[in-house]
C-alpha cells in the first residue's frame, strides 16, 4: 500500500490528507462505524492494507500502530436509532463527519472510500474500493473495523443470547435464527428488521 494518492494531492498543495472508511453498513445490528486519519510518512513497511485482507490478529497489531504513529485520528459511530431514522446511508455520513469533525487537527483534504461525497466539511474525493489504493483509507478501515468488532463484543456481554461475538451482528443464518428464537433486541436495526418483524 502507497501514498499515491496522497503524494498527488500533495503535488496540488494539500498538506494535511486524511482517509475515511466505515465498517458496518451490513449488519442488522449495532452502529454504524467510521473513521478518520491523518498519517505521517513513510509507513509502508507496517502493512496497513484494506481491513478485510487482514487477519483479525493483524488488525489488532496495526490498530494499536495506527493510533500510535497517527498525525492525527477520530473513530466516531451512528447509532442504530440513527440508522433507523435517517437510512444506513445517511447514518454513514453522519458517523464519516463525526470522524473528520473529531480529529484533534483539521485536514485541508478528505479521500474518502466509496463512490459518494459525505460532506464532511472539508474538501474530499470519493475513491471506490479506496481501502486499497489509499493507505490513509486502508488506515481508517482497519480502525474503524477493529472498533466495530470490540463494540460488538460488549454487546455479546450485554445480550449473551444472540451470540453476537460469533456473528459481529451481520445476517448469518444463525443470527437470524437467535432473532427468531428471542425476538428484535433494542441494539437491532428496525428498517433492516422490516420483513422479519412482518411474517
Amino acid at each position: 500500500m502507497t501514498y499515491e494518492y496522497e503524494n498527488l494531492l500533495k503535488e496540488k498543495g494539500y498538506s494535511l490528507i486524511c482517509g475515511v472508511d466505515e465498517a458496518g453498513r451490513g449488519p442488522l445490528a449495532g452502529p454504524v462505524f467510521a473513521a478518520a486519519v491523518i498519517l505521517p510518512e513513510g509507513l509502508e513497511e507496517l502493512g496497513i492494507n484494506d481491513s478485510k485482507k487482514l487477519s483479525e490478529k493483524k488488525r489488532d497489531a496495526l490498530f494499536d500502530m495506527i493510533c500510535e504513529k497517527a498525525v492525527a485520528y477520530s473513530i466516531a459511530s451512528a447509532s442504530e436509532k440513527e440508522i433507523d431514522e435517517i437510512n444506513i446511508l445517511n447514518a454513514t455520513f453522519l458517523a464519516m463527519k463525526r470522524a473528520v469533525d473529531g480529529l484533534k487537527i483539521k485536514p485541508d483534504f478528505a479521500l474518502i472510500d466509496g463512490n459518494r461525497k459525505p460532506n464532511t466539511g472539508v474538501e474530499e474525493m470519493p475513491l471506490v474500493k479506496g481501502d486499497a489504493k489509499s493507505i490513509s483509507i486502508a488506515a481508517a478501515s482497519i480502525l474503524a473495523k477493529v472498533s466495530r468488532d470490540r463494540y460488538l463484543l460488549e454487546l455479546d456481554k450485554e445480550y449473551p443470547e444472540y451470540l453476537f461475538s460469533q456473528h459481529k451482528g451481520y445476517p448469518t443464518k444463525l443470527h437470524y435464527e437467535k432473532i427468531k428464537e428471542h425476538g428484535i433486541s433494542p441494539v437491532h436495526r428496525l428498517s433492516f428488521l422490516k420483513n422479519l418483524s412482518e411474517k
